[in-house]
């Protein structure tokens, strides 16, 4: 409605030209606010084509160096690790080791790339035989037990120079024993990004292939979100935030924007959102048969994640969207 008084506006006149669109563009993306979740595996001496996820691959120590050289100069601001290790067992050993693979990726990237923010997923899921992100008795994974893991987890990344500690095993009083092991170990100054609403998805099927961690018996709805519920996540968040989380996050992003939007305006807190593996690639599908343009379509998803208030988007199209920010900004 026309504010009593003015002309009649023609909200036309400022779409006219690309120089009078940016001039008035509400939500503003620029590659800082991208983060790219790498997967790297022990072992490797190349990268290894991951077929459900087109365009993404599981990168050795090597590759990962020279992916991490290729965001910074693209000006993207985080890289997220997950890793695969050659051996598994019931308690994930291997995720808190001194040379795990996780660790070592982390003093590669650094190395290689030092202006880039290095963020490492705090989890037990790729590293256990039986696929859960915890300890497991029976069918059950355990709370308590779990949290002591994940403390020793986020201390070793720490250690190995991590700069952004991620819990994202879903156990409550995560992030109280994540920030109390990390403040003990003399790590008081490592963020905590908190995995703090992540719903038990259909969207993660790629990942899980990726990154081997399929549940071999069960499924994570005992301690992943229902999709039904919004005020349970708005509790999750003020949790984590109380327990000491620095920034929180909101996974998967597509079908949970309304849970961004709430978290946002209820918290006013640094919040990412991550457009997880199965919404990537739905993308890529429909992009291979012809049925939208890719790069448009990239965009405007992301471009709603920003809109819906996430200060950071964790997507596997970074470099991609990178590259179209550098091109047409």
């Amino acid at each position: 409605m026309t504010p009593v008084g003015f002309p009649a506006v023609r909200p036309r006149r400022l779409r006219r030209t690309p120089q009078l669109r940016r001039l008035v563009r509400e939500s503003r993306l620029t590659p800082a606010q991208l983060v790219l979740p790498c997967f790297v595996k022990e072992g490797l001496t190349r990268p290894e084509a991951i077929p459900s996820m087109p365009g993404v691959v599981r990168h050795s120590l090597k590759s990962l160096a020279a992916e991490a050289r290729q965001a910074q100069r693209l000006g993207i601001g985080s890289i997220l690790l997950f890793g695969l290790p050659r051996r598994k067992d019931a308690r994930g050993s291997q995720a808190d080791a001194a040379e795990g693979i996780v660790q070592q990726a982390v003093r590669a990237v650094k190395a290689a790339a030092s202006a880039l923010t290095v963020i490492t997923d705090v989890c037990l899921c790729e590293y256990t035989d039986h696929g859960h992100c915890g300890i497991l008795r029976g069918t059950h994974v355990q709370n308590d037990a779990t949290l002591a893991r994940l403390a020793a987890i986020a201390v070793s990344q720490a250690r190995a120079g991590a700069d952004v500690v991620a819990p994202s095993a879903m156990m409550d009083g995560q992030v109280r024993a994540v920030r109390r092991a990390l403040d003990a170990a003399g790590f008081t100054e490592t963020p905590i990004l908190a995995y703090a609403a992540k719903y038990c998805s259909a969207f993660y099927g790629p990942f899980r292939d990726a990154a081997a961690s399929a549940p071999q018996r069960g499924d994570r709805q005992g301690y992943q979100m229902d999709p039904a519920n919004v005020e349970e996540a708005l509790r999750e968040v003020a949790l984590d935030i109380e327990e000491g989380a620095d920034l929180v996050m909101v996974k998967p992003a597509l079908a949970y924007l309304d849970v961004l939007r709430a978290v946002k305006e209820r918290f006013h807190w640094p919040t990412a959102v991550y457009q997880v593996s199965g919404e990537y690639a739905m993308l890529k599908a429909a992009a291979a048969r012809g049925w939208l343009d890719e790069d448009r379509a990239t965009r405007e998803l992301v471009t709603a994640m920003r809109r819906a208030g996430a200060d950071l988007i964790i997507t596997y199209a970074a470099r991609r969207v990178a590259q179209q920010l550098h091109a047409a900004p």
